[in-house]
């Protein structure tokens, strides 16, 4: 045989492999995620912008879309800054997550001096900016708690997933509406990045988170209390020892067994308060009171006196004795639901176990 007939025959026999293969070309470009391979039920594995069997080699799908951030094409090649994104990256502090039109008032992209008519002008447009992007009004406020959190973050050395965490914690009570009247704004971003911290195991005491609030120590106390309450969110509370403070700020009063029997009947009843939803815009100490009291009620024999409960209570927290007297009130009416089963004289006896 001639090497033109070699030739000829090599050329058809790859045409119709060729063809063979078109044939078999299926498009999986945009198909449904699958976990094993349709063909050898083998376990299919991600390489770049495709989906791969690991035992037959088959593309299950074929990502053609490229997620990832790029650079620009003229990005700065100094020393200090090497690239620039050509989006900034996302921002879970801001209500749409910093995807904005970005105003620089004082300088233009290349970093020169702004005239006095174009800062007014870039301050104009910025103001109407910020009125398109944001209509309604709850979002505005909710943009200016996440600035809160990130102020707040700052001063008090929370690391940034923290502050995620408590701008979560923020949108959580925006969604349930708690923002009004005496719990602004500024008390619930305070109270959640309490929370956030508290949660993160790298607590802060309130007094200090309060020195950098929009609100004052009870305020913020009560945001964080109210967020923990009455939304889903999954947060310890802020002060777990409540009942012990205010029990240990009445040592003059009480003896020994009566400070322990309160401590163990009033944590009881304060469970019994969260519970129920008893008091949500109260800080957890004056509740802590309030429990106190009622157990002083509860018990066989009376120690206290509501002058006495609000003094103790204020040293950790400001607290009013009208807070003390109605809740109070409520805790002792379901506490005495709850043990109507039981005497005054074996209540102590069964809290005795805790």
């Amino acid at each position: 045989m001639s090497s033109k007939a070699i030739i000829e025959l090599e050329d058809s026999v790859e045409s119709e492999t060729n063809e063979t293969d078109a044939e078999r070309v299926v498009d999986v470009r945009g198909a449904e995620w699958q976990a094993t391979c349709p063909e050898c039920d083998g376990r299919v594995r991600k390489r770049g912008h495709e989906s791969v069997c690991a035992d037959c080699g088959l593309v299950v799908r074929v990502e053609t879309l490229d997620r990832t951030p790029t650079l620009k094409d003229h990005a700065p090649t100094t020393d200090d800054r090497s690239g620039e994104w050509a989006c900034e990256p996302t921002n879970q502090l801001r209500v749409d997550k910093g995807l904005v039109t970005t105003f620089f008032l004082s300088t233009d992209g290349k970093g020169n001096t702004l005239s006095s008519e174009r800062k007014d002008k870039m301050e104009r447009l910025r103001r109407r900016h910020k009125r398109f992007t944001m209509h309604d009004r709850r979002n505005q406020r909710l943009n200016e708690g996440m600035r809160d959190i990130g102020m707040l973050g700052a001063n008090l050395g929370i690391p940034e997933h923290v502050q995620t965490e408590a701008g979560w914690y923020l949108k959580a009570a925006k969604r349930e509406r708690l923002p009004a009247g005496r719990m602004p704004w500024e008390a619930l971003a305070a109270g959640a990045v309490q929370l956030a911290a508290r949660k993160a195991g790298i607590e802060r005491d309130p007094s200090d988170v309060a020195q950098y609030a929009k609100a004052s120590l009870d305020r913020v106390c009560a945001g964080a209390r109210k967020i923990r309450i009455e939304t889903d969110v999954d947060a310890p509370p802020v002060r777990d020892r409540a009942v012990d403070q205010v029990v240990a700020a009445l040592d003059d009063v009480l003896d020994v067994e009566a400070a322990i029997e309160l401590v163990r009947v009033g944590e009881r009843l304060l469970a019994v308060a969260d519970s129920e939803g008893i008091g949500p815009g109260t800080h957890r100490t004056a509740m802590a009171g309030a429990a106190v009291y009622a157990a002083d009620r509860l018990t066989s024999e009376k120690h206290l006196t509501q002058a006495e409960v609000v003094e103790a209570a204020s040293a950790v927290v400001p607290t009013s004795k009208s807070q003390i007297r109605s809740y109070s009130r409520e805790v002792h009416d379901i506490g005495q639901a709850r043990f109507q089963s039981l005497s005054n004289d074996a209540l102590p006896g069964l809290v005795q176990a805790d």
